[in-house]
C-alpha cells in the first residue's frame, strides 16, 4: 500500500468531492463536514462510476399509531451518494449500501498532514 498526496485540504470545501487517479484506480475523495472519506469509483451493483453520482440526504419518517400521523424529516444532506447508473445509494460516512445489507463501497484510508489530504491505496 502506498500513500499519495491528493490536494490541499483547504481546496476541498465541505460538501465537495473530487475524483483522482491513483495507481491506475479512480478514487473519489469527499469532504463531509470537515471529515474526509475516500472510495474506489466503483458501484458494487454493476460496476458503475459511483463517485460521479449525485449526493443528497435521507428522508426519515415516523408513524404515530395513536394519532395516525406520519412525520418526516430530511437529514444528513450531502452524506448519501447515488450511483448514476441504477440509483443504488451508499452512505458516504460508512460506505454501506442503504438497500442491501452487507454491501459496501471499497474504502481507502485518508489522513491530513501539513494541510494536505493523503489517501492510501
Amino acid at each position: 500500500m502506498a500513500t499519495h498526496s491528493v490536494i490541499d485540504a483547504d481546496e476541498l470545501d465541505p460538501g465537495d468531492h473530487l475524483v483522482v487517479e491513483l495507481e491506475g484506480k479512480e478514487i473519489g475523495v469527499y469532504n463531509i463536514d470537515g471529515a474526509y472519506y475516500a472510495y474506489t469509483n466503483w458501484c458494487a451493483h454493476q460496476s458503475g462510476p459511483i463517485c460521479e453520482g449525485p449526493t443528497s440526504g435521507l428522508l426519515e419518517a415516523e408513524f404515530d399509531r395513536d394519532q395516525m400521523e406520519t412525520t418526516t424529516e430530511y437529514v444528513r444532506e450531502g452524506e448519501i451518494v447515488a450511483c448514476p447508473w441504477h440509483g443504488w445509494e451508499f452512505d458516504l460516512v460508512t460506505g454501506e449500501c442503504h438497500s442491501k445489507p452487507g454491501v459496501k463501497l471499497i474504502s481507502h484510508d485518508v489522513d491530513v498532514e501539513d494541510g494536505e489530504i493523503h489517501v492510501t491505496v
